[in-house]
Formats: C-alpha cells, sequence, structure tokens
C-alpha cells in the first residue's frame, strides 16, 4: 500500500541547481533509511545518495560535493539538493528504502535534464 510519489524535476542548464522531493504514503517513514536512485538512458538504476535512521549520509562519487540528502521525518518526505548540475546528472530520479531490506514498489520517478 507504500506509495512513493517524487517531484521537483525539470530542464536546467549545466551549472544550476534544483531540489528534489519524495512523498511516502503509508510509511512509517522515520524508521527506515531512505535513498535517492536514478536511472540515465541506457544504463541501470543506482544509488545516488542515502541517508540513515539516525541521519548519516553517503553519496556516490560522481555526485559528492554537489547533492545533499536530507529527510523531515514529521513530514514523510525525503529531499535532494542538487547544485552544480553537469549533463551527465541526466536521469530520472527515484526515492525508495535503502539497506538490505525490500524495496518498496517504484514510483513514476521525476525526470531531470541538465543541457544547453
Amino acid at each position: 500500500q507504500v506509495q512513493l510519489v517524487e517531484s521537483g524535476g525539470g530542464l536546467v542548464q549545466p551549472g544550476g541547481s534544483l531540489r528534489l522531493s519524495c512523498v511516502a504514503v503509508g510509511s512509517i517513514f522515520s524508521i527506515y533509511a531512505m535513498g535517492w536512485y536514478r536511472q540515465a538512458p541506457g544504463k541501470q538504476r543506482e544509488l545516488v545518495a542515502g541517508i540513515t535512521r539516525g541521519g548519516s549520509t553517503n553519496y556516490a562519487d560522481s555526485v559528492k560535493g554537489r547533492f545533499t540528502i536530507s529527510r523531515d521525518n514529521a513530514k514523510n518526505t525525503l529531499y535532494l539538493q542538487m547544485n552544480s548540475l553537469k549533463p551527465e546528472d541526466t536521469a530520472v530520479y527515484y526515492c525508495n528504502r535503502d539497506g538490505l531490506g525490500l524495496r518498496y514498489p517504484w514510483g513514476q520517478g521525476t525526470q531531470v535534464t541538465v543541457s544547453s
């Protein structure tokens, strides 16, 4: 019954910024590690950022120093602040559980396009 709803994507120029949001509907959100994933054309879905129940974060090398993951447990919401965007960041971005547990059904994601 859990639904993941991503938003905030769009078209930006290289060097620009976006903030993505993910609302987990029907989840006991606060007890799970969460992450942001992305899938670019022709590539596998990959984890780009994760955040634990306690707020510890980790990032893929490709986004380290540019992206920041955060969570607001009271709002059941996960965020991804994306700065200094590059064309290679172009992908559909998804949220889901992180760690060893089962993932929820994937949402539709939100498209991020970085282009001049």
